[in-house]
């Protein structure tokens, strides 16, 4: 799957938040996404319309969901090589703000998130060929630790390169991609119901958590006032 129309000029998430126009916008683990309050389907589906009017729309770009209450958009760039922000994001994202205000509608950036499923492979090729073949998933931009939906639907999986057994650890955990101002309180909300925090080696990039039983999970962010992202 390859999309060539406009700039595909790669950016970084940093880059994406610092820039003017953007407030609606955050980037979560699988691209940028916002989140506009419509109240109803039809004004939805009016917001939807407007979208597909702009130029640097189609081909798809962007992906959109509809509810009866909300419509999320993510804009993501996607070529042989590459899975993630350019300057095509960036003009698109700043358009679709643009055409919702002036639909009245109003962005609510803490209502969106991304889910990854991480499973830690010590034979990685073989792994991933059996869920690759499950899932009827694809390589994501042909990186061998990666698999997504092709119809960009489901949670993608990454494959975790592990040298040898981890006993007591559970080998696959869900990655909960939040927007960089949401952490904190997401943290604190899974604590008090009763999770534990097991690692903050590597915050504001991710957190490790724990339930009461010790399954772990990961709380990500993407780059605003600290490093890049790193897989756990």
């Amino acid at each position: 799957m390859t999309y060539t129309q406009g700039t595909t000029e790669r950016i970084p998430p940093r880059q994406f938040h610092e820039t003017a126009g953007l407030e609606d916008w955050r980037v979560l683990g699988e691209g940028a996404c916002a989140h506009f309050r419509t109240g109803s389907l039809a004004a939805g589906a009016g917001l939807v319309r407007a979208i597909s009017e702009l130029p640097g729309a189609g081909a798809g770009h962007p992906d959109i969901d509809v509810r009866h209450d909300g419509v999320t958009v993510r804009l993501i760039t996607l070529t042989d090589d590459f899975y993630g922000l350019s300057e095509r994001d960036v003009e698109l994202a700043r358009r679709i703000s643009e055409v919702a205000r002036a639909l009245g509608l109003t962005a609510d950036p803490s209502a969106v998130q991304t889910v990854q499923v991480t499973v830690d492979a010590l034979e990685g090729p073989e792994v991933v060929r059996f869920w690759r073949a499950l899932l009827g998933y694809a390589d994501r931009a042909k990186s061998p630790e990666d698999l997504i939906d092709p119809h960009r639907r489901g949670a993608p999986f990454y494959f975790q390169r592990m040298d040898t057994p981890r006993p007591q650890r559970n080998r696959m955990h869900v990655d909960v991609w939040v927007p960089y101002d949401q952490a904190e309180a997401r943290i604190a909300a899974a604590v008090a119901a009763g999770g534990r925090l097991v690692s903050d080696a590597h915050a504001p990039s991710h957190w490790v958590l724990a339930d009461p039983e010790g399954n772990e999970a990961c709380v990500g962010t993407a780059g605003w006032t600290g490093p890049e992202p790193t897989r756990r």
